[in-house]
C-alpha cells in the first residue's frame, strides 16, 4: 500500500506540474540577437555636415571589424540608403541615412543626412519611427524605414516588388527636375571624378549597389533617383576635424591650435543600425550634486591608491639592479612614503548598464606631478582610467585601471570613453572606448562583469 500511494502521488505531483507549465529559469540570460547589428560612431560638424565611422558589426553573435566586413567593394555597413539611429547613454538622438560610402585616408567611411529626434522629414513632413519586418523569409536585414515604399525601391532586394508599384512613380523624377537630368551626363567624367583620381579606374562599374540576394542588408532608407551614384569616392578632411580624431597630439603648433579648437565643436554620437533588437532604454544612472560628489572623492581615492600600488610594484622590480643606500634601507621602503597625487581634467560618468540600480563609475584624469619631492614615477603626468562598481555594501570595487603617457603609448594605449552603448542587442549597455596606441587608434568594445571588463571587439589601429 506504501508503494501503491507513493506511486500515486508522484503521478499527481507530475501532472500538475505539466498543468503549471515550464517553471522559469532564474538567472537565466535572456537570448539576444544574433545580428545583424552594426555600430558606428556620427561625426556632426558644426557646419550640419554628417560623417560616419564604422565599428563593429555582429553577425551570428560574432563581432567583426565593419569597416572591412563584406567589402564587394562598399562594407556591408556602409551601403547605399542604411540608416543608423544614434544614442547617447541609450537615449534616441536622431537618425542618419547614408548617401555616400567613401574612403578617407584608406579608411572607410560614409556621409548621409542627419535628422535629430523629433524633427520632420524635409521629403514627406513625418517622424521618423521603427519598422516592423515583414518578410521572414528575406536575407536579414538592418533598419529600413517605416514607409512601404522602402521595401519597393531597394535596389539589391532581388523580389519582384518592383512590378507592383504603380506606373506613376517611375517618371516622377525627370518630372519634377527636368532641367537637371539634361546637362547631368557630360559633367560627372569632369566634377564627380576630379577630386577621386583613384576611382577612375572604376567608371565602368554600375551606379546600383551590389545586387546579391544572399547579401545580408542593414536598415536601408529610399534611395535618391535623382542623383548619381558613384560606387564609392574618396573624401577630403572635415575643414573642422578628422573623423575619429577627437583631440590632438599634443604639438603646439598653430595648426594643431586650430583644430583642437575646432575639434572641441564636433559632436560624436554612437550609432546603431538593427532592424531588429530590444526597445531602447536609458543607461544613466541619477544621482544628486552631493552624491556625485562622495562618488566622485571615493573615485579619486581609489585613483590614488591604484597609482601608489603601481609605483611601489615598479620600484619593487627596479630594486634588484640598484644597491642598497648606505643606511641599509631597500629603496622600495620610500614608496609608502609617496606623496598623494593632484589630479586634473577629471571626468566621472556614472551607467546604470543593467537596470538593476547598480552604478558603474568611469573615472578619467591626469596626475599632477608634486611640487618637489617627487620620484621618478610622478615627475610626469598621467593619463589614468578607472572603472569600478559599488558591491552589496556600497564599497567600490575596481574592475579596470590603467596609466600611461606618450612616451608609454606601446606598452599601454590611452583609454578614451565614448560612450554607453547596446552593442550586440541584449538590452543591457556595454562601453565604447577609443584605444591609442603608437601605432594608431582603434575601436574597442567592452562588456562590465561583476569583477572585470570582457573584451567583446578590439579593433585594429
Amino acid at each position: 500500500m506504501l508503494a501503491v500511494t507513493l506511486t500515486a502521488s508522484t503521478w499527481v505531483a507530475s501532472s500538475w506540474l505539466q498543468a503549471q507549465g515550464p517553471m522559469p529559469q532564474y538567472g537565466h540570460k535572456p537570448a539576444s540577437a544574433k545580428g545583424p547589428r552594426a555600430l558606428g560612431l556620427i561625426q556632426l560638424s558644426p557646419k550640419g555636415k554628417a560623417r560616419l565611422t564604422p565599428i563593429a558589426i555582429m553577425m551570428d553573435g560574432k563581432f567583426y571589424d565593419a569597416g572591412s566586413y563584406k567589402a564587394a567593394p562598399v562594407p556591408m555597413a556602409l551601403d547605399f540608403g542604411i540608416v543608423y539611429e544614434g544614442f547617447r547613454a541609450g537615449a534616441s538622438q536622431g537618425v542618419f541615412t547614408i548617401t555616400q560610402p567613401g574612403q578617407l585616408n584608406h579608411v572607410w567611411i560614409a556621409e548621409g543626412t542627419w535628422l535629430p529626434a523629433g524633427a520632420k522629414a524635409p521629403e514627406k513632413s513625418k517622424k521618423y519611427s521603427t519598422p516592423v519586418i515583414e518578410d521572414k523569409d528575406a536575407p536579414p536585414v538592418l533598419h529600413r524605414r517605416s514607409d512601404k515604399a522602402d521595401s519597393d525601391s531597394g535596389s539589391d532586394s532581388g523580389s519582384d516588388k518592383k512590378d507592383q508599384q504603380k506606373p506613376a512613380t517611375p517618371p516622377a523624377p525627370p518630372a519634377t527636375a527636368p532641367p537637371a537630368s539634361v546637362p547631368s551626363p557630360p559633367s560627372p567624367p569632369d566634377t564627380a571624378n576630379a577630386s577621386a583620381p583613384p576611382e577612375t579606374t572604376k567608371a565602368s562599374a554600375p551606379d546600383e549597389p551590389i545586387a546579391d540576394p544572399n547579401r545580408p542588408r542593414l536598415r536601408r532608407g529610399k534611395p535618391d533617383s535623382s542623383t548619381r551614384r558613384e560606387p564609392f569616392t574618396t573624401f577630403d578632411p572635415l575643414t573642422d576635424a578628422a573623423p575619429g580624431t577627437s583631440s590632438g597630439t599634443g604639438k603646439p603648433d598653430a595648426t594643431a591650435k586650430d583644430s583642437a579648437a575646432s575639434s572641441a565643436q564636433i559632436t560624436f554620437i554612437p550609432a546603431i543600425s538593427d532592424a531588429g533588437g530590444p526597445d531602447p532604454r536609458p543607461y544613466t544612472y541619477d544621482v544628486k550634486p552631493a552624491e556625485e560628489a562622495i562618488y566622485r572623492n571615493k573615485m579619486l581615492d581609489l585613483a590614488a591608491t591604484q597609482l601608489r600600488a603601481q609605483a611601489s610594484a615598479a620600484t619593487k622590480e627596479a630594486a634588484p639592479t640598484r644597491k642598497k643606500s648606505s643606511a641599509g634601507k631597500p629603496a622600495g621602503k620610500s614608496a609608502g612614503k609617496l606623496p598623494k597625487p593632484a589630479f586634473d581634467d577629471v571626468s566621472l560618468r556614472i551607467f546604470d548598464l543593467s537596470n538593476s540600480n547598480e552604478p558603474v563609475l568611469v573615472l578619467s584624469a591626469k596626475t599632477r606631478p608634486p611640487a618637489g619631492g617627487a620620484t621618478e614615477s610622478f615627475e610626469e603626468p598621467k593619463e589614468i582610467t578607472l572603472i569600478a562598481r559599488t558591491n552589496l555594501e556600497g564599497e567600490l570595487r575596481k574592475l579596470f585601471f590603467s596609466q600611461t603617457d606618450s612616451r608609454h603609448l606601446d606598452v599601454t594605449p590611452r583609454m578614451e570613453l565614448i560612450d554607453a552603448v547596446d552593442a550586440d542587442g541584449d538590452g543591457r549597455g556595454e562601453l565604447l572606448f577609443r584605444r591609442t596606441s603608437d601605432g594608431g587608434s582603434a575601436y574597442a568594445i567592452y562588456r562590465v562583469t561583476a569583477d572585470r571588463l570582457w573584451p567583446l571587439f578590439e579593433g585594429t589601429p
